[in-house]
């Protein structure tokens, strides 16, 4: 790779003399699993209600996920520990919060992925089987895939799916002939009556999962340990967070001009998209619509992919940690993500471990269950409650820990940080309150 040319002692490459876009990969993956469908529909619905005029809250959004996923990377390389032994050294709260929430997080989330994907299969495929055997397909794929690659094979085959749906809806924004002047007027802030939810949701919800928490484990993972590699983090976070901009803004744009024009309205849910794939059958012909839905079976299938990584990194890290107490292990290691002295098995690949492993079939067979029943009204509110205080929760820690002794002087927060992270918090609060607020009480 270059700027490297020798390895560390660990034997881990060594930090490169300068930042390449050629290293990048952490962040490509973590974005990527942070847009899924349900981000595609909701950008969607914005741009058919109010056109362009929200363009600017997906340019806010962009920034808020770069500082959001800055701090996780750079708590990682600065402090050589996960980010969980970070939320642990806070108090013993934050054990029994993301216990409770990755295990029921695990359960729903499963089954959305699952049926995500399925539906564009089923539309490419009306004469194949169902729906839900689709969804176990996909369920299943996704496990064997993940079960037996490591993070170089996740992080290739992420880089692939996100060229593929970034291709093909900048393709079809392009397609659909935009009005450069309107688009640029977008940027200007502006708050239509009855748009601020819609406003809010762009900035804090597309990108903006779990799997944020997850980057700074995919940075281990890649081999970059220590404050050498702040450059790169740096590079590879934006990179990625800027991409995700323009594949949001070209959704944007997709909705303005098909939709908001026409005054079409999408069903909702994820099947929004495949209405939207019959409406540019209708205007571009069946070619564009097939592309269209390759398009949103990477997006779905890439969040599937990542979640089954990333958050069963997260989760090993959690179980190794409860099992051995607070003893200190180093972030690169195997004990970082679930290995350690007692799980041999695992030792140098964290995906081997049995944690590891135990929460990628949580994520895969109970919520198959799930595809076939309806989901249980006391799940559904548990679910809601605590997926909104997630990201609340995930922007507090951080600025906590990145403004404490935890944190080497040198690494703690800036006034810019602050102040991103803060209002980071501050929005997540507000999608927060109105997520529960919504919930089928």
């Amino acid at each position: 790779m270059a700027g490297i040319t020798e390895e560390g002692a660990s034997g881990s490459p060594a930090p490169p003399r300068r930042a390449s876009w050629r290293l990048i990969g952490p962040g490509i993956v973590v974005a990527a699993t942070g847009v899924g469908a349900g981000d595609l529909v909701a950008t969607l619905v914005a741009g058919s209600r109010y056109g362009y005029t929200l363009l600017w809250a997906a340019v806010i959004g962009c920034l808020v996920k770069i500082s959001l996923a800055e701090a996780v990377g750079r708590w990682h390389l600065a402090t050589g520990r996960t980010l969980f032994e970070g939320w642990r050294s806070l108090g013993r709260w934050t054990t029994g919060y993301f216990g409770v929430y990755v295990v029921v997080w695990g359960f729903v989330y499963g089954a959305t992925a699952m049926s995500s994907s399925a539906l564009p299969l089923a539309a490419l495929f009306p004469d194949g089987p169902g729906l839900r055997t689709w969804a176990v397909v996909t369920g299943l794929v996704g496990l064997v895939f993940v079960w037996w690659g490591r993070y170089p094979v996740v992080e290739k085959a992420m880089a692939v799916l996100v060229g593929v749906m970034f291709v093909v809806v900048v393709y079809v924004a392009v397609r659909v002939a935009p009005d450069l002047g309107a688009v640029l007027a977008g940027l200007a802030l502006v708050l239509p009556d009855g748009s601020l939810l819609y406003s809010l949701g762009l900035v804090g919800g597309v990108g903006g999962t779990i799997t944020m928490a997850a980057y700074g484990y995919w940075v281990n993972a890649k081999g970059w340990s220590g404050p050498g590699w702040m450059g790169v983090m740096r590079l590879d976070n934006r990179v990625a967070y800027l991409t995700t901009g323009i594949f949001v803004v070209a959704m944007l744009i997709i909705g303005a001009e098909l939709l908001h024009s026409s005054r079409i309205a999408l069903e909702g849910g994820d099947r929004g998209l495949v209405d939207l794939g019959e409406v540019l059958a209708d205007r571009y012909g069946s070619a564009t619509a097939t592309l269209f839905l390759v398009g949103f079976f990477a997006a779905s299938f890439s969040s599937l992919i990542g979640v089954w990584h990333g958050v069963s990194l997260l989760f090993a890290d959690f179980a190794t940690r409860l099992r051995r107490g607070s003893a200190r292990v180093p972030a690169g290691g195997a004990a970082a993500a679930g290995g350690g002295a007692g799980d041999a098995e695992g030792a140098g690949a964290p995906e081997r471990t049995t944690a590891f492993r135990a929460y990628l079939l949580w994520l895969t067979f109970p919520p198959m269950l799930l595809l076939f029943l309806d989901r249980p009204f006391g799940l559904v509110v548990a679910y809601g409650v605590l997926g909104a205080f997630f990201m609340p929760f995930l922007a507090t820690t951080l600025l906590w820990l990145l403004n404490s002794r935890r944190t080497p002087p040198e690494w703690r927060n800036g006034p810019l940080s602050n102040t991103m992270l803060a209002a980071a918090g501050l929005l997540f609060v507000v999608l927060c309150v109105q997520q529960v607020r919504e919930l089928p009480w």
